[in-house]
């Protein structure tokens, strides 16, 4: 089984990128379905949702456009209860349909961060795509739309998901190894 270093932590191959360009697939048919018929704006959650994002936004066949906010809730392995704002909404949302893009959900803090703020600046509706999603995980009453493959409560990183900044660039997903 393939491992990888990630300063003091290391991951153990977990799911491969045959896997993921799969689940890819999966959300990228839900959305066209979705959206067929709209003009929605993709709101890309920075910094790790920025694979993902992209590589749904080539799947997509409709007409859209593209925003980033980059919000942050994790230290470490951990996530935390509070998120913090890093780079906020750069364009009027009023009216618009909204399809947040995310690389992972586990407890949904940063979404339900997010959701109030999106329906405050007038979206007509929002909804989210997820990669990953942890049911055990999350603790929120807002109904994930879109998943690409749901996993178990460990860390991961790879595809855009990173343990202090490292490991975004990894092709495969992997898990941390337990000591």
């Amino acid at each position: 089984m393939s491992t990888v270093q990630i300063g003091d932590r290391k991951f153990v191959k977990y799911i491969s990128e045959t896997q993921i360009r799969e689940a890819v697939d999966k959300v990228a048919a839900q959305v066209n379905q979705e959206y067929r018929n709209d003009v929605p704006i993709i709101l890309v959650v920075l910094n790790g949702s920025i694979i993902f994002g992209a590589d749904l936004m080539k799947k997509l066949e409709f007409p859209c456009r593209l925003s980033c906010v980059k919000l942050s809730s994790y230290e470490g392995v951990k996530t935390t209860s509070t998120v913090k704002n890093l780079i906020g909404l750069s364009e009027s949302l009023e009216g618009q349909r909204v399809l947040v893009v995310e690389d992972i959900i586990d407890t949904g803090t940063t979404y339900a961060h997010l959701l109030p703020m999106l329906m405050q600046a007038g979206a007509k509706d929002v909804k989210i795509a997820t990669l990953t999603f942890k049911p055990d995980s999350y603790k929120k009453p807002y109904p994930i739309d879109f998943v690409g493959m749901e996993i178990p409560n460990k860390f991961i990183v790879g595809c855009g998901m990173d343990y202090n900044g490292f490991g975004r660039n990894l092709r495969d997903i992997y898990q941390v190894v337990e000591e």
